[in-house]
């Protein structure tokens, strides 16, 4: 049989396993999503030594890296003052006729079922730096989302 029909082995068959992506942009944190981080990152670093699947060992290697390479690249941002809409902050907005109230946060501290929004999502960029009691235009239609309240 020709060596172009045989299987040396399945590995070479298998899927590639990729990096963790890093999101575009800045690495923006809050004081909690910095704390996050490197809460995770410990995490992993504890798991490591304990494993013995070659498998589970390349994920947590992977991890690392992606968590490592967050941490150093880390950029934290002062508090808001309230007086504007601003990363960190905490806005009650209301958007199709519901008022709702989000905190606006970097890319792996967000949670959108939690309230907290990246920096980086729609909605975010189309308020941010407005003031309370400002209308903004969101999704092509003007004036969509009213921000009712800004807390620091």
């Amino acid at each position: 049989m020709s060596v172009a029909f045989r299987r040396e082995g399945d590995d070479e068959h298998m899927e590639p396993k990729f990096e963790r992506p890093i999101p575009p942009g800045p690495n923006r944190v809050t004081a909690r999503g910095l704390a996050m981080i490197g809460a995770e990152l410990a995490r992993i670093e504890a798991l490591i030594p304990t494993l013995s699947d070659e498998a589970a060992i390349k994920v947590a290697r992977r991890d690392h890296r992606y968590w490592s390479t967050r941490q150093s690249s880390a950029d934290l941002m002062p508090r808001a003052d309230g007086s504007k809409v601003a990363f960190g902050c905490t806005v009650t907005i209301r958007h199709n006729g519901q008022t709702r109230t989000i905190t606006i946060v970097g890319d792996d501290e967000a949670d959108p079922v939690a309230g907290l929004l990246s920096f980086t999502a729609p909605l975010v960029r189309a308020i941010m730096d407005a003031e309370a009691g400002e209308l903004v235009d969101f999704a092509g239609r003007p004036d969509a989302v009213e921000v009712i309240e800004i807390m620091e």
